[in-house]
């Protein structure tokens, strides 16, 4: 006997079905003229009708049922019952593909699809590329270094260790906002979702008498969410100010892994490790770059590569340059993220505004851009703060009432 929700979904499947001119007869026999009287005759077409109906019903709603379960519950599905598989002669209606999707989503909104998270993955590449490119500003090093980085790796067929990408600079010029762009693109769920997880240095390690502890309990929620899902997306804020316990217990979820058995679904990790750390040698190459005549646009990795990195290593004040992650070459990539300048900050007040669904005016973005505190002296370039608190500062220049 089917249970009360298999029966609800039966109900919702049978929807879908086509209207009953895409069905036809098949190739029964039919009365031949004249043998039968008509009123007979138009019985029994319309029982063989009916009959031929029901058939195509089942069978098609066996199919449909057999894409939406493996859409729902991918663990309980075969190899040859994935949602591309199809019975000979079947080819799913746009409206039908269309009514499977809400199906699926709705049904996803009201149980767990699946044990491990995985049918929430989304890898939504165009998206991210959107993003990057319209609210991310004054970044064209970092947008088109993250995009590559990712897509190529979320796309390689067996990667063999996790990607770790360390992005640097400033407070205020992104780090964060592009690695919510990464949780709200690759997740449906972003940074609510069960294969995400962010750690802030100051806020879930901050005593040093229990790194022992913080060390046991961060390799064990690793572990615990690379056995949940496929792909893991760990975003670790203030890198700079973790332990050099903590990034040693990292190292061994970032080195090359041997190859495991190939028909074995393939893990993939991503760690984004955020630091202020280089911030002052990237803005001081900007600055002497801009000194010198060259458009910011026109500023290469070239430019910033070497001394960023050189700089990591050289700090005194910081673990991380030392550890075994950036000695061993374990970062995949070192990501400047430039200082922002006057222009950026007012389209950050632009954006501030639309998401808050308000109207704005150029003065008034103008006055929120004014607001910020802009170096060096001299030459007052760069927001202090990059594009940090706008949003707090929209409500001094709103009309009063």
């Amino acid at each position: 006997m089917l249970g009360g929700t298999e029966r609800l979904l039966w109900l919702l499947l049978l929807l879908l079905l086509p209207p009953p001119s895409a069905w036809g007869y098949g190739d029964q026999a039919r009365p031949r003229k004249g043998t039968e009287e008509a009123g007979s005759a138009r019985a029994w077409l319309a029982f063989q009708g009916l009959r031929e109906r029901l058939r195509a019903a089942g069978a098609l709603s066996r199919h449909y049922w057999t894409r939406f379960s493996c859409r729902v519950w991918p663990q309980d599905c075969g190899e040859d019952e994935g949602p591309s598989a199809r019975s000979p002669g079947w080819s799913l209606a746009l409206l039908g593909q269309q009514c499977l999707d809400i199906l699926s989503t709705w049904s996803c909104s009201l149980w767990d699809c699946c044990d491990r998270g995985d049918c929430r993955i989304i890898n939504n590449f165009t998206g991210l590329e959107a993003d990057l490119r319209v609210r991310l500003h004054g970044q064209h090093l970092a947008r088109d270094l993250v995009l590559t980085a990712v897509r190529g790796y979320l796309e390689m067929p067996r990667p063999d260790k996790a990607l770790a990408l360390s992005f640097h600079g400033w407070s205020g010029t992104g780090k964060n906002f592009v690695a919510r762009m990464l949780a709200e693109n690759l997740y449906q769920d972003g940074l609510r979702s069960n294969c995400v997880k962010m750690f802030i240095s100051t806020l879930h390690f901050p005593h040093l008498k229990n790194v022992d502890l913080y060390e046991e309990k961060l390799t064990d929620q690793i572990r615990r969410m690379q056995e949940h899902c496929r792909q893991t997306l760990f975003i670790l804020d203030e890198a700079e100010k973790l332990h050099p316990g903590l990034l040693e217990a990292l190292r061994p979820h970032l080195e090359r892994q041997a190859p495991s058995n190939h028909r074995a679904a393939s893990k993939r990790t991503i760690f984004l490790f955020l630091s202020n750390l280089g911030g002052n040698i990237i803005n001081e190459v900007v600055l002497n770059l801009l000194k010198a005549g060259q458009s910011r646009e026109e500023i290469r990795m070239e430019h910033l590569e070497s001394r960023l990195q050189a700089e990591i290593a050289a700090s005194t004040d910081s673990g991380f340059g030392h550890s075994r992650l950036v000695k061993e070459n374990l970062i995949d990539l070192f990501i400047p993220f430039l200082p922002l300048e006057f222009r950026h900050v007012r389209l950050c007040a632009r954006d501030a505004f639309l998401s808050q669904d308000l109207l704005y005016t150029e003065e008034a973005l103008d006055e929120i851009a004014r607001m910020m505190v802009y170096i060096p002296k001299e030459e007052q370039l760069f927001s202090s703060q990059g594009c940090k608190s706008i949003s707090q500062r929209i409500s001094y220049v709103l009309p009063e009432g």
